[in-house]
């Protein structure tokens, strides 16, 4: 077996199918499987799955366990020699699959291959970052990189300067298309799933890099990726994990003095922003119910780092 392809859904059931039918349509002489893991979605995608993909290995969950323990689900019984962990949103291009196994066959160094990623008008969406750090973080906040997007230094977390038309060894590679090497997660284990949603793909590329492997972009191999399909559904709690997935990620990997000053910033990123959102909500005569929503996951993001750290701010802390 060449690849298993592992695909997590929360409810998408169009994009799913859509998601299917591209992997079984674009890739070409490989030997696969694909896994679905369903955490307990209410819109009828587990009997498509069963109705028209009848070939694909579907394990239901009763509950939403979340991006990294679903993920784990399906790695735990893969036969492939290595694991394309998939969003259900991504439309595969072009016999991406084989192409990015290809390159990883010819690169032992590999545990990570990811490929480039397009939106749906098939303009870039730029992939890849670098991992957390105080630095990072204080020019993503105050968006620096925006005004000055071709700069190395201010546009260095989100690799703004850079247009993935080459290839590159880089820190993470994003988890909507993640090719890894069975080799290496036999290595340094399975996702942690104390990261309920975002943060997994980088505490997964950190643990990689830390015990010498090489997580590498190829521009190559092509997707198409609509982005938080599942998210959507649930805008704010996933505005405050993100945030929160990263405070995880420097209080597992980073100091405790780097956390603290983590936490901060981020306390300090939401309290600047509610009165600027509060001011807009009074004075906006359209897109009032957006800038007080935006305001509202400001404030709860606020108090719950006074309360309770940058875990308060995790799903799986808060359910």
């Amino acid at each position: 077996m060449d690849t298993t392809i592992v695909i997590v859904n929360w409810n998408t059931y169009d994009i799913l199918r859509d998601c299917l039918c591209s992997i079984y349509t674009e890739t070409k002489r490989l030997k696969f499987e694909v896994i679905v893991i369903d955490n307990a979605s209410t819109d009828g995608s587990t009997a498509m799955v069963k109705n028209q993909f009848p070939q694909v290995v579907l394990l239901e969950n009763s509950g939403n366990r979340g991006f990294a323990a679903a993920n784990n689900q399906g790695i735990a019984i893969a036969k492939g020699r290595y694991i394309l962990l998939l969003n259900s949103d991504t439309i595969i291009l072009e016999n991406a699959i084989r192409k990015t196994i290809s390159f990883a066959d010819v690169h032992p160094e590999a545990a990570v291959v990811g490929c480039r990623v397009l939106s749906p008008d098939r303009t870039l969406q730029p992939t890849c970052f670098m991992f957390p750090s105080i630095c990072n973080m204080v020019l993503s906040s105050t968006y620096i990189y925006k005004i000055f997007p071709r700069n190395r230094f201010f546009g260095r977390e989100r690799m703004s300067w850079w247009d993935r038309c080459d290839e590159r060894e880089v820190d993470v590679v994003t988890g909507c298309f993640m090719l890894v090497r069975r080799e290496a997660i036999e290595q340094v284990g399975l996702m942690d799933e104390q990261f309920f949603v975002y943060g997994e793909e980088t505490d997964w590329c950190y643990r990689f890099k830390q015990a010498g492997w090489k997580n590498i972009f190829i521009p190559n191999a092509q997707i198409i990726h609509l982005g938080g399909a599942s998210s959507k559904r649930v805008a704010t709690e996933m505005a405050l994990q993100l945030r929160g997935s990263i405070l995880q990620f420097i209080h597992k990997h980073r100091s405790r003095w780097e956390y603290g000053l983590a936490c901060f910033l981020v306390w300090l990123f939401c309290a600047v922003r509610i009165p600027v959102w509060f001011v807009r909500f009074l004075f906006s005569r359209q897109d009032r119910k957006y800038n007080w929503g935006r305001m509202k996951i400001y404030v709860i993001a606020a108090w719950r780092i006074i309360r309770g750290g940058g875990k308060a701010l995790c799903i799986h802390d808060n359910r």
